[in-house]
């Protein structure tokens, strides 16, 4: 009887197993990590980026949406899908950190400067990481904006600093306000939900950062090294890449 009830309980508790196996196929999971730049892709771009035939892309495309990992969105004949949400592009974000790194040799030069700028500063869907992410989250620990007392949460004198700098965090959404997101290259915390976002979104607003090419790569201009050094206290030397 005590077997039978284990049994059950099993039966009824959530199967991880589920999504570990949507997330178990390279090309699938290759085609989350890509999701992750916040976009919406077409089957024939992931298919192309993935170096797969567009018949098979679909065919993993449809296992995701029914895993409720990817969301589909209609544009006329156009099929696009993207991430089902910011806790799917968290989800993402910590496997990948946890994950053995693979380090094939570069084929060119640009490959490599690719991933060393996603490392240095990229969006992690609609938030900044990579090692500036991670310093602007330090930093605002360090100043008291944020404090990890009962988890990752905002101060008041976070929230006041927010409202001085002109950034407006949505409210009425069921979005946390603030979540910590385990950098996958640098392996450690930066801040994600609904203060991530909206501190990501000003920045490009204001012209701190600017995307690199087509990558999930930002730069920090001048006036953003300028702006993080005086709001934030970060050095020049760490916000530009090397």
């Amino acid at each position: 009887m005590v077997r039978m009830d284990m049994q059950r309980a099993h039966a009824a508790g959530p199967d991880l197993a589920a999504v570990a196996k949507l997330l178990a196929d390279g090309t699938r999971a290759g085609f989350c990590l890509a999701l992750l730049d916040g976009r919406a892709w077409t089957a024939k771009e992931l298919a192309r980026h993935m170096g797969v035939a567009p018949s098979t892309a679909t065919e993993h495309l449809h296992a995701l949406v029914r895993g409720n990992l990817l969301a589909e969105e209609r544009q006329g004949r156009h099929r696009y899908v993207r991430l089902a949400g910011p806790h799917v592009a968290e989800l993402i974000e910590s496997l990948a950190a946890m994950a053995p790194q693979r380090t094939p040799a570069p084929r060119s030069l640009s490959a490599a400067g690719r991933r060393q700028a996603l490392a240095h500063a990229r969006t992690c869907y609609d938030h900044l990481a990579g090692t500036v992410g991670v310093a602007v989250t330090d930093a605002m620990l360090a100043r008291r904006l944020l404090d990890e007392e009962h988890g990752l949460g905002l101060t008041d004198a976070g929230a006041t600093w927010l409202e001085e700098l002109g950034i407006a965090v949505p409210t009425d959404t069921r979005r946390p306000s603030v979540r910590s997101c385990l950098d996958w290259t640098e392996r450690r915390p930066h801040l994600a939900g609904a203060v991530g976002a909206a501190l990501c979104r000003h920045a490009f607003d204001t012209g701190w950062i600017t995307p690199v090419g087509t990558t999930r790569a930002v730069a920090v201009t001048a006036l953003g090294r300028q702006a993080l050094h005086r709001h934030l206290g970060l050095p020049d030397e760490l916000l530009s890449q090397k």
